[in-house]
C-alpha cells in the first residue's frame, strides 16, 4: 500500500509537472505568434518605408534636374544682360560720335555760310542765298529734333529691356532658392526614414 501511495504521489507530481510544461509551451507558442505578428508588421512597415524612400529619391532627382535647369537659365540671362550692356555701350559710343560729327558739320556749315554771305553781300543773288541759308538752317534744326527723338526712344527701349531682364533674374533667383529649400527638406525626410528603418531593423534583431 505504501508503494502504491508513493507511486500515486509521483504520478501526481509528474502530472503537475507535465501541466506546468504544457502551460509554458502554450505561453511560448503565444509569444512566438506575437513575435511572428510583429515581424510581419515590421516587414510591411519596412516595405512601406522603402517605397517612400524610393518616391522621395525620385522627387529629389527631379528637384536636382529642375534646379540645374534654373541655374542654366539664370546663367543664360546673365550672359544676355552682359551682351545687352555691351551693345548699349557700343550704341552710346556710336551716338556720341554721330553727334560730334553733326556738330562739327554744323559749325563748318555755319562758318561757310558766313563766309559765303560776306562774299555775296553786294550781288543780286543775296536774297536767294539768304533764303537757301534759312532753308538749310531749318533742315539742320529738323535733323537735330529727329536725332533727339531717336536718342530718347533708344534709351527708353534699352532701359525697358534691362528692367525686364532684371525682373526675370530676380524671379529665377526666387525659384532657385525655393528649389534649394525643397531639396533640403527632401534630404531631411530621407534621413528621417533611414533612421526609422534602422530602428525597425534593430527591433527585429532584438529577441525580446
Amino acid at each position: 500500500m505504501e508503494d502504491s501511495g508513493a507511486i500515486l504521489c509521483q504520478i501526481s507530481l509528474l502530472k503537475d509537472m507535465l501541466d506546468q510544461v504544457n502551460q509554458e509551451i502554450e505561453a511560448n507558442i503565444q509569444i512566438t505568434r506575437e513575435i511572428e505578428s510583429e515581424i510581419v508588421k515590421c516587414s510591411e512597415f519596412e516595405k512601406a518605408m522603402a517605397a517612400r524612400e524610393s518616391d522621395l529619391t525620385k522627387t529629389l532627382y527631379v528637384s536636382h534636374f529642375e534646379i540645374s535647369s534654373l541655374l542654366l537659365l539664370a546663367h543664360g540671362s546673365r550672359n544676355s544682360v552682359e551682351s545687352l550692356d555691351k551693345q548699349l555701350a557700343g550704341l552710346r559710343m556710336t551716338r556720341d560720335e554721330s553727334l560730334k560729327r553733326i556738330n562739327d558739320k554744323q559749325e563748318e556749315f555755319v562758318r561757310q555760310c558766313l563766309e559765303f554771305q560776306r562774299d555775296i553781300e553786294n550781288t543780286d543773288d543775296l536774297r536767294a542765298v539768304i533764303s537757301e541759308k534759312e532753308y538749310l538752317e531749318n533742315e539742320v534744326s529738323r535733323l537735330d529734333k529727329k536725332n533727339i527723338m531717336l536718342k530718347n526712344s533708344m534709351q527708353a527701349f534699352m532701359e525697358e529691356i534691362l528692367q525686364d531682364l532684371h525682373s526675370c533674374n530676380c524671379a529665377l533667383q526666387v525659384e532657385i532658392e525655393k528649389g534649394n529649400q525643397e531639396n533640403q527638406k527632401l534630404l531631411q525626410d530621407i534621413d528621417n526614414l533611414k533612421t526609422m528603418l534602422l530602428s525597425t531593423i534593430i527591433i527585429e534583431d532584438d529577441p525580446w
